[in-house]
C-alpha cells in the first residue's frame, strides 16, 4: 500500500485500464490532474485548442482501433459544457469514451464558485453514468466502475468530475492489486439462433443488415464468414460500412434516404427476409417504416434490450452482443451446411443491379461537380484507406460514391452529425493509427466550425490530408429549403478583399490553413484533383502535418436522395460508361 493523491490514482488506474492518450486543456481546476499526468508518467497528451474537439479527438481515437476508449480532460465549467456535444455524439453512436472534468472544491459546489456548474446533471442523459466524486476514498471505485460501464453491454461514454480538493487529498492505494471489472455482454442461446436460421432457411430473398454493433464487437470477419456460408447477401448500415468489403460478391450496397446506393435500395425492396446485427434502423436507413417493412419478415439482433422494437416490431428479437450471436450462427450454419438453401440465384440478381444501377461521376465541366472529387478520391487512396466524415452533402455524396474494404475505415458521425466534428475526430483517428492514410472530408462550412484544430495536428505532427469540398454554401440546408421555397440565411459566398482569385467563395482556406502550421492545395480545375491529391499523399509523409486540398465546386448541386426508399430523387443521369461502375473501379484499386 502506499499513499497517494487521488489524482495520481487516477492516472495509475488509467493506464492499468490500457489509456496511454488523451485529449484535453488543462485549467485551474484540473491542474492537479494534470500534475498527476505529469509526475506519473506513461500518457501522452494532445493539446486541443477547443475543449468540444478535445472529446471528438477522443470519439476519433476509440473508433479507429478495436479496445480503444479515447479520454477527453477540461476544467470545470465552460470545459465540461463544452464537452456534451461529444458526449451526445458518443452516446449516439454506442462509442466509449472516458470524459473527466474539474471541479470546484466541494464545499463551494452550491455557492455558485466561480465556473461551477453541476455538469453530472447536465451530462447524466446523455452518459452510462455522470458523477461529481465527493469522497477521495471512491475515486478508485468510481474509475473502474467507468470502464466496467464503457465496456459492458451497449458501449457509450462516462464523465467523471472531480473537486479540486478531491483531486488533492490522500488515500491508500495499492495499483499492485487492482484488476479492471469483467465486461458484460448479452449472449444469445442456441435455440435463438436456431429460431432464427429456421426462419431465414424459410424465406427466398434474404438479406443480413450489418450495423454498427459489429463493427463495436470487431466481429467484421465472423458477418463475412456468415454470409458465405450462408449465401446470403449482406447491406451494411452507415455505421456498418466496411463491415463487409465493397467488392465483396455479397455486399449489396447500403440503404437508406441519403446514404445510400440505387442497387442496395432495389435489393432491399426486392427482399422477403431481413437479418438485422447490430442496428438500430435508423430513419435515414429505413425512410418511412411501412414501406420499409411490407412483404418482409424481421429477425433483429442487438446488444441492448431496448433497442428491439423501439421502431418497429420485429418478427422475432434476440438481445445479444453482435460478436456472440455471430459464432454463434457461424457454428450453427455450419452444422447445417447441407441443409442450406441455394441462394446463388437471389445473390445473383443482387450482383447484377449493382453492375446497372450506379450513379454518374465522370464530369469533365468547371466548375467541378462534386460528384468527380469522389472518383478522383477512389483512384488516389486505394483500399486502405481510412475515411472520417460527419454531415452534410459532402458526406452524403462520399458514403453514395467512395468504396470502403475494412472495418473502421469508414469513421463517421452517425446519429448526432455535430458541424465541425470533422478535423478533430480525424486527429483522433490518426493518433490512433499513425502510420495510416487518413482522408478527412468535409464542405466548408462542417470545416470552419473547428478548423483551429488543424494546429493541433501541427504542433503534434499528426499528418492526415482533408479533402475539403467548397460550394460556400450549406449546401444540406439549402437543398432542403427547396421544400419551403426559400434560399435563406444558407450562402456564406462574400468577396473576400485579400483573396480576389477566389472570385465570391468567401474564406481563404489555404491562407488560415497555412497559417495555422498545416500544408493546403487549392484545385479549380477537374484534372487537377487527382494530381493534388496524389501530392497530398507525399506532403504528409514530408511533412506530418494536415495536408488540404481545397476543390472549388459549382456553387448549386442537387444531391439524390429522398422521403422513402422507394422514392429517392435522381438529379443527374446514371451512369453510361464501364469507368463509372463499382466493380470495375474495383480493379483499378490496390
Amino acid at each position: 500500500m502506499a499513499r497517494m493523491k487521488t489524482a495520481e490514482v487516477a492516472v495509475e488506474i488509467m493506464k492499468k485500464e490500457g489509456i496511454s492518450n488523451v485529449f484535453g486543456l488543462p485549467g485551474a481546476a484540473i491542474n492537479p490532474f494534470y500534475k498527476a499526468m505529469q509526475t506519473q508518467g506513461g500518457l501522452h497528451h494532445t493539446l486541443a485548442r477547443h475543449v468540444e474537439g478535445a472529446s471528438h479527438m477522443a470519439e476519433g481515437y476509440t473508433r479507429a482501433k478495436a479496445g480503444n476508449i479515447g479520454v477527453c480532460v477540461g476544467t470545470s465549467g465552460p470545459a465540461g459544457t463544452d464537452m456534451i456535444t461529444g458526449l451526445y455524439s458518443a452516446s449516439a453512436d454506442s462509442i466509449p469514451i472516458l470524459c473527466i472534468t474539474g471541479q470546484a472544491p466541494v464545499a463551494k459546489l452550491h455557492k455558485e464558485d466561480f465556473q461551477a456548474v453541476d455538469i453530472a446533471s447536465i451530462a447524466g442523459p446523455l452518459t452510462k453514468m455522470a458523477v461529481t466524486v465527493l469522497e477521495p476514498a471512491q475515486v478508485p471505485g468510481t474509475f473502474q466502475q467507468a470502464f466496467h460501464l464503457m465496456r459492458s453491454g451497449r458501449p457509450g461514454p462516462v464523465l467523471i468530475d472531480l473537486p479540486i480538493d478531491v483531486q488533492l487529498a490522500e488515500i491508500e492505494f495499492d495499483i499492485d492489486t487492482y484488476e479492471p471489472l469483467p465486461a458484460f455482454k448479452p449472449a444469445a442461446s442456441r435455440k435463438q439462433i436456431e429460431k432464427a436460421l429456421d426462419m431465414l432457411a424459410a424465406s427466398e430473398r434474404p438479406l443480413i443488415v450489418a450495423g454498427g454493433g459489429i463493427i463495436n464487437a470487431d466481429a467484421a470477419e465472423l458477418l463475412v464468414e456468415f454470409a458465405e456460408l450462408t449465401g446470403v447477401p449482406v447491406v451494411p448500415t452507415l455505421m456498418g460500412w466496411g463491415a463487409i468489403p465493397d467488392d465483396h460478391e455479397l455486399h449489396a450496397g447500403m440503404v437508406g434516404l441519403q446514404t445510400s446506393h440505387r442497387y442496395g435500395n432495389e435489393t432491399m425492396l426486392a427482399s422477403d427476409f431481413v437479418l438485422g446485427i447490430g442496428n438500430r434502423w435508423a430513419n435515414r436507413h429505413t425512410g418511412g417504416i411501412d414501406t420499409y417493412t411490407k412483404g418482409r419478415k424481421f429477425v433483429h439482433v442487438d446488444i441492448e434490450p431496448t433497442q428491439i422494437g423501439r421502431v418497429f416490431a420485429p418478427d422475432f428479437g434476440i438481445v445479444s452482443d453482435a460478436r456472440a450471436a455471430l459464432a454463434l450462427f457461424v457454428e450453427v450454419a455450419k452444422e447445417r451446411r447441407d441443409e442450406l438453401a441455394d441462394r446463388s440465384a437471389w445473390a445473383q440478381d443482387v450482383r447484377q443491379r449493382k453492375q446497372k444501377l450506379w450513379r454518374k461521376t465522370n464530369f469533365d465541366v468547371t466548375p467541378i461537380k462534386p460528384q468527380r472529387v469522389y472518383q478522383e478520391m477512389n483512384k488516389a487512396f486505394g483500399k486502405d484507406v481510412r475515411y472520417v466524415s460527419t454531415i452534410g452533402l459532402s458526406q452524403i455524396q462520399a458514403a453514395q460514391m467512395l468504396h470502403v474494404f475494412k472495418d473502421r475505415h469508414w469513421i463517421n458521425a452517425g446519429q448526432a452529425g455535430p458541424l465541425g466534428w470533422t478535423v478533430p475526430a480525424a486527429i483522433g483517428v490518426a493518433t490512433a493509427d499513425p502510420d495510416a492514410t487518413v482522408v478527412a472530408i468535409s464542405g466548408d462550412y462542417d470545416f470552419q466550425f473547428m478548423i483551429e484544430e488543424l494546429a493541433v495536428g501541427a504542433q503534434f505532427n499528426v499528418p492526415y490530408i482533408h479533402v475539403l469540398v467548397n460550394n460556400a454554401y450549406l449546401g444540406l440546408i439549402r437543398q432542403a429549403q427547396r421544400g419551403f421555397d426559400m434560399d435563406y440565411c444558407v450562402q456564406l459566398s462574400f468577396d473576400n478583399i485579400n483573396s480576389p482569385e477566389l472570385g465570391g467563395y468567401g474564406v481563404d482556406h489555404v491562407k488560415v490553413a497555412e497559417g495555422l502550421g498545416c500544408r493546403a492545395i487549392r484545385v479549380f480545375d477537374p484534372e487537377e484533383i487527382l494530381p493534388a491529391l496524389e501530392l497530398a499523399k507525399k506532403l504528409i509523409v514530408e511533412h506530418r502535418v494536415p495536408v488540404i486540398v481545397e476543390v472549388i465546386l459549382e456553387r448549386v448541386t442537387n444531391v439524390s436522395m429522398g422521403t422513402e426508399i422507394d422514392n429517392v430523387v435522381e438529379f443527374e443521369e446514371l451512369a453510361d460508361s464501364g469507368a463509372d461502375a463499382p466493380t470495375a473501379l474495383y480493379a483499378n484499386l490496390d
